[in-house]
């Protein structure tokens, strides 16, 4: 099984095939297979009503997340699942005298089987797919799979910093993180490490240019400019200036031995919206140190996973 975020089977044809039958229903049944579809309401009992074709399909509170009956996981996790692709395992199909068919289904069933295969066997390092879910100031929170949830804290998400993770992401993005922590079954992630070096990310500037950039930060000093996620330059003060607007910026000199960019706003231009698209630098599916300082920089940044 490729555990996935929610949403990510739900239109294949595998899943649309077992999901369109009672027949299907009770193949995944049998298999043990997860599968997908909408949850259209959440009633007064907090039981998931979820649209199938074949059948009225239910996820009763209790198997609507793992933690629920334990008061762990609150019941808004049920409530805001309205409207959204749940993931499920069949437990249970039963037909009353009219032949109308009720298929009983747990989404904690589903998690319970991603955490006990999937997630409870990843390493600090290892690099996985997650799906943004919320934005709050304090970071973002994503899907590993399941709709088991993660944490990815703002400082993690780059190097440039940013006043909200809306700076960065948007709800039901998918992105690639990195197993930062984990206490028992709950995982803290970081994003910065897959968004490239100093230098890599340098390596795609030069002195002379004039480029667009964010003002992220007004200084006393300087006015600090995101040029890339992992890279800010920084700028002479400007009374017209204020954070996140849209910049050209000269480039004056770039100093690998100092990790600095010294920049001049040229102009303050038109908002064109939130450019959410970054670049991944890292392909690979598990990091054991991540070394953002050049090696001719007398500092020293870096991630150690261990």
């Amino acid at each position: 099984m490729n555990y996935k975020p929610e949403g990510s089977i739900f239109k294949t044809a595998e899943n649309q095939r077992l999901i369109s039958s009672t027949e299907g229903l009770a193949e995944a049944m049998e298999r043990g297979i997860i599968l997908e579809a909408r949850a259209a309401v959440c009633d007064s009992n907090h039981d998931l009503i979820v649209d199938l074709p074949c059948a009225n399909g239910i996820i009763r509170r209790e198997n609507g997340a793992i933690g629920i009956s334990e008061g762990k996981t609150r019941d808004i996790a049920l409530i805001s699942r309205v409207n959204k692709i749940v993931c499920f395992k069949v437990i249970g199909i039963s037909s009353n005298e009219n032949g109308n068919v009720t298929a009983e289904l747990s989404r904690a069933a589903a998690q319970r089987e991603f955490i006990e295969k999937y997630s409870d066997k990843l390493n600090i390092g290892d690099v996985i797919e997650a799906k943004i879910t919320h934005l709050e100031q304090f970071g973002c929170f994503v899907d590993i799979g399941c709709g088991v949830p993660s944490l990815i804290p703002i400082d993690a998400i780059s190097v440039s910093r940013i006043a909200h993770p809306s700076d960065r992401f948007k709800v039901g993005q998918f992105i690639r993180a990195v197993v930062r922590s984990r206490e028992d079954s709950r995982i803290c992630l970081t994003h910065k490490e897959l968004l490239g070096t100093w230098e890599e990310n340098a390596n795609n500037f030069q002195a002379g240019e004039t480029v667009s950039g964010i003002v992220r930060s007004v200084e006393n000093y300087g006015i600090f400019v995101e040029l890339a996620p992992n890279l800010a330059g920084l700028a002479e003060l400007r009374d017209d200036i204020q954070p996140g607007q849209n910049v050209s910026v000269y480039i004056k000199a770039i100093i690998p031995e100092k990790m600095k960019v010294k920049l001049v706003i040229v102009d303050i231009c038109e908002d064109c919206g939130n450019d959410i698209s970054f670049k991944y630098f890292c392909s690979d599916d598990h990091l054991d140190i991540w070394e953002y300082s050049p090696v001719c920089s007398g500092r020293k940044i870096a991630t150690e996973f261990n």
